[in-house]
């Protein structure tokens, strides 16, 4: 079943910014590391950023350092990444997830994750 719901995905200019919402319905993560990730055609799924429980430890990959923005709000039991100065290689479907918070000292990996969402299109034009 699906864990969590991602949104505000869509087509953008480069230079651009977007701001991705991972929404809970049915179930609370405030005690779970999250983080988003991406994933291109023919490409493997790969790390983008991720954020301890409390929000204290943020972690980013280089390619998106500087320009990304990872937060949540355990209250509304969502995640959010703003994505500023988007590019056209950031083009991809952008997935959240959520695992133990064992892993929130460091940047997740796709096999930390225990639940994913199903993703939300971006896609960045020159």
């Amino acid at each position: 079943q699906v864990q969590l719901v991602e949104s505000g995905g869509g087509l953008v200019q480069a230079g651009g910014s977007l701001r991705l919402s991972c929404v809970a319905p049915g179930r609370t993560f405030s005690g779970y590391a999250r983080g988003w990730f991406r994933q291109a055609p023919g490409k493997e799924r790969e790390f983008v950023a991720s954020i301890s429980s409390m929000g204290s430890n943020k972690y980013y990959a280089d390619f998106v350092k500087g320009r990304f923005t990872i937060s949540r709000d355990n209250a509304k039991n969502t995640v959010y990444l703003q994505m500023n100065s988007l590019k056209p290689e950031d083009t991809a479907v952008y997935y959240c997830g959520a695992g133990p918070d064992a892993y929130g000292t460091r940047r997740l990996s796709v096999a930390d994750i225990g639940y994913w969402g199903q993703g939300t299109q971006v896609t960045v034009s020159s």
